[in-house]
């Protein structure tokens, strides 16, 4: 979709919109749901002073410099190609976390992140024509990367309140990237397009980023990187149907790699004995599973936020890196 619109609006303005989006929409939410609610807002898990460099880091990262790279990318290359190679990001995410934040890399994932890389290779290439643009092609590794820094960043804050952590970045990554594209060009038309550009960018950045938060609870960053790929595979989709692209053979291949890749991640299992610390924390959670049996009334299973003490223990079972599962692999 943000093909169409880079047509009309400048690229860096384009970003800014996206997130400015992602804002409005969830601020149209937090109003909506404080209004039901009665004013009351629960702040349980409310961003502290001490997760902001996290955040900033995760906005300048994944909120100004990735999304300024795809747009003025998509202007280079096709929508097709571009949505495909921005499987970079779950690849940059999972080799960042797990040289830079200790998390396994099993040999599943390895397989995953082969597939979904040479298939990423695969169809950046367009046989039809026989060549490519390099410069559309490292802008968007350049995306993938910076979102692949972001996602580790917010990993390490992915207990606090997803709303407000996508409400924050929307706000100010979106200001950031329009001042950019006021200061080194003339001002927006208020068209329709800006409007189409704002409601993208509350679905595929607001609502989007709330539930890959949520993901990274449960997940990890490497994991719920990985399973972000689907999401270009599907913008590759939709181009061919939207906006006519095909790159020919090179497609059907690359599917087999993507399935292939999804699968032995689906399939990948870790276990080992491990030790946990007592810890009191707040993050969303469902009462009745054995990390969450704190509740001698009858279990909680819809999501909900409240502190809670996890007692220090030692056992074995399956794990992914989720919030509960952060320890070292030596």
């Amino acid at each position: 979709m943000a093909k169409l619109l880079v047509d009309d609006i400048p690229p860096i303005a384009l970003a800014g919109l996206l997130y400015l989006g992602a804002f409005l929409g969830l601020g149209s939410y937090v109003a909506l749901r404080r209004a039901m609610r009665g004013g009351a807002t629960s702040s349980m898990n409310a961003l502290r002073r001490a997760d902001l460099p996290w955040l900033a880091g995760a906005i300048v990262s994944g909120g100004i410099l990735a999304p300024v790279a795809l747009m003025v990318g998509l202007t280079l290359i096709s929508g097709f190609s571009a949505s495909l190679l921005l499987n970079m990001e779950g690849v940059a995410t999972a080799i960042i976390a797990t040289m830079l934040f200790r998390e396994n890399l099993g040999r599943r994932l390895v397989i995953a992140l082969l597939c979904v890389t040479a298939a990423g290779v695969l169809l950046s290439w367009n046989p039809s024509e026989g060549d490519w643009s390099l410069a559309g092609f490292l802008l968007l590794v350049v995306a993938g990367f910076g979102w692949g820094v972001d996602n580790n960043l917010t990993r390490n804050i992915c207990g606090r309140d997803p709303v407000q952590i996508a409400l924050l970045k929307g706000g100010v990554a979106g200001s950031a990237s329009l001042a950019i594209a006021a200061a080194l060009g003339p001002s927006i038309p208020f068209e329709p397009g800006v409007l189409w550009a704002l409601l993208l960018g509350a679905v595929s950045y607001g609502a989007s980023l709330v539930f890959f938060v949520l993901a990274l609870q449960g997940l990890g960053a490497s994991r719920t990187g990985m399973f972000f790929s689907l999401g270009p595979f599907i913008g590759a989709v939709i181009s061919v149907l939207v906006l006519r692209e095909w790159l020919g053979w090179t497609v059907l291949p690359a599917l087999a790699l993507m399935v292939l890749g999804v699968l032995a991640l689906v399939y990948e299992r870790h276990a080992h004995e491990h030790e946990h610390e007592e810890i009191t924390h707040t993050h969303m959670h469902s009462h009745g599973d054995p990390d969450h049996d704190h509740c001698d009334a009858a279990p909680v299973r819809a999501p909900h936020s409240h502190e809670h003490t996890h007692w220090a223990t030692v056992h074995d079972h399956d794990h992914w890196p989720d919030i509960h599962h952060r320890h070292n692999h030596e």
